[in-house]
């Protein structure tokens, strides 16, 4: 095994055209259990630790630009304001070790099903932005997870930065795990506002071959929330509009059944997580509509 240690970005892409099979190592979090299991083996390893760009984020007008080694615990001392959803799923990674490791673009690049920052970047509607020696593209967020552990990354691409609009409204994160910390998530999901557009969106987790957006479940509450003018009055929306939308975001799992539970448990508990995270970022929406009524 060859060991790369390129310390730019521009030596980073020359080092991954000249060996697109190269596996890239940023915090390790996974690539370095892979290895000790022996259930990885690559010829060549890109180390991008010494990339300095990648461990910077920025504020660009709209959006949060995320470098794509920028640790976990950085998203949540610095960006939970902008990124509420994303700095609560960064909160259930594993231990503080790990978070001051591993980064959000480590977890796009193994893109496992049940990675924790998926849900939210799929509730936000991110932005993936990739690039090789040929230019730089990017990739929606609906676009990106390719099947189980695959990522529409061409072999010579690299993760540089992920782009996230912050946040309108009211964001949240859950999981489920077999206990409290340090735990593969047996389901997650995440729900997003977006007050601005009259939208929301979702994001589930380890509950389908890759992570998957409840689209049905999301038109339907977009519809609920028209109809009944909750945008305006900051009223939630009925109990039975509620449980009809935890019910098509179970529709939505692919799930099966594994040490970490069953497809049964899977779906019931994501209709529990989305009635549950309705509920909270819709009191806080609502409580948010009120405020401004009330000072104007």
């Amino acid at each position: 095994m060859e060991f790369l240690r390129p310390t730019s970005w521009s030596e980073a892409l020359a080092a991954k055209a000249a060996h697109p099979e190269a596996v890239p190592l940023a915090g390790g979090t996974d690539v370095m259990v892979q290895l000790n299991f022996d259930h990885l083996r690559p010829a060549h390893l890109l180390d991008l630790g010494r990339v300095a760009e990648l461990g910077t984020h920025e504020r660009d007008g709209a959006q949060v630009r995320i470098g794509a080694s920028v640790p976990y615990t950085t998203l949540i001392e610095e960006l939970r304001d902008d990124l509420p959803a994303l700095a609560l799923a960064a909160h259930t990674v594993a231990s503080p070790q790990i978070r001051n490791r591993g980064s959000v673009g480590g977890n796009l690049g193994t893109a496992s099903p049940a990675g924790d920052a998926h849900p939210a970047l799929l509730a936000a509607g991110a932005e993936v932005e990739a690039e090789s020696v040929r230019g730089r593209r990017r990739i929606p967020i609906d676009d990106f997870y390719t099947g189980v552990k695959r990522n529409a990354l061409a072999p010579d691409e690299l993760i540089r930065a992920v782009r996230v609009d912050r946040a309108t409204g009211p964001q949240q994160f859950a999981k489920v795990g077999t206990r409290n910390a340090m735990v593969i998530a047996v389901c997650a999901f995440s729900l997003a506002l977006h007050p601005d557009r009259r939208t929301v969106r979702t994001g589930i987790g380890s509950a389908a071959p890759t992570p998957v957006r409840a689209e049905a479940a999301e038109d339907f509450l977009t519809a609920v929330l028209d109809e009944h003018r909750c945008w305006e009055t900051g009223r939630p929306p009925p109990p039975s509009a509620a449980a009809r939308f935890a019910q098509l975001c179970a529709e939505a799992c692919r799930p099966i059944d594994d040490v970490r539970g069953t497809a049964d448990y899977r779906r019931h508990a994501i209709a529990v997580l989305a009635r549950r995270t309705l509920h909270w970022t819709w009191t806080s929406y609502g409580e948010r509509a009120r405020s401004t009524e009330g000072a104007a």
